[in-house]
Formats: structure tokens, C-alpha cells, sequence
């Protein structure tokens, strides 16, 4: 087995326990980190014109922020969810068309609207 596939496995066996053993709100702030790191190494694949890799990191970014978007309780946050649901589709159309485009401008500025979301998020842990 090569070093690489290893760390692939080890790292695969290490989210899964991770997501096992977390709270709703550990949940979140996973797929939040999962959004960003999918969102800097999109911003990678633009640089270096990697088109397959681009497009298969943004597919997963739009899937992570799909699934923020899936989570919110529309019952429960009102406005805020509302608001929320708006802003995860705007970022979803912004990451279709910097994969359409190949725009780093755009990862960028959903990558820190994602990175917002984060520092508030992480502000009212449990």
C-alpha cells in the first residue's frame, strides 16, 4: 500500500469517527471547514489550471454548502433561516459561475462569506 493511499484511509476512518462522536453543532462547523478547504483548493486548481480537479472541488463545495442549506430548521430560525437559505443560494450560484468561468475572485468571496459564517457559528458553541 502506498503512503498515499494510507493517509487517504487513515484520514477517511479519522472524519468518520469524528462525525460519530459529534453534536449537532460540531456537525456544522465540520461541514463549514469541509467547505473551506474544498474552497482553497478550488482556488489551487484555478491557479494552476487544473480544469478536472476545479471542477470536482467545487461540485463538493457547492454539495457541503447544499447540505448547510438542507440543515436549516425553517420552524425554528424564522428571518434567520430565511436569510441564511438566501445567502447559501447566492453562494451556490457565485460557485457555478466561477466553475463556469474559472473567476478565483469569485471562490474568494464566497470563501470569506463561508469564513463569517464560521466565526459566528463558532462564537455560540454549546
Amino acid at each position: 500500500m502506498s503512503p498515499n493511499t494510507a493517509l487517504k484511509q487513515y484520514q477517511t476512518v479519522n472524519v468518520q469517527a469524528q462525525v460519530l462522536a459529534a453534536d449537532p453543532h460540531r456537525l456544522i462547523q465540520m461541514l463549514m471547514e469541509g467547505g473551506l478547504t474544498r474552497l482553497a483548493q478550488a482556488r489551487g486548481a484555478i491557479e494552476h489550471n487544473q480544469i478536472a480537479l476545479k471542477g470536482e472541488v467545487i461540485g463538493k463545495a457547492i454539495g457541503i454548502i447544499g447540505g448547510l442549506r438542507e440543515a436549516l430548521d425553517h420552524s425554528k430560525g424564522s428571518d434567520i433561516a430565511v436569510n441564511l437559505d438566501r445567502l447559501y443560494d447566492y453562494m451556490i450560484v457565485q460557485l457555478s459561475k466561477a466553475n463556469r468561468t474559472n473567476d478565483i475572485k469569485l471562490v474568494d468571496e464566497v470563501a470569506g462569506l463561508l469564513r463569517e459564517l464560521k466565526l459566528g457559528w463558532d462564537a455560540i458553541a454549546p
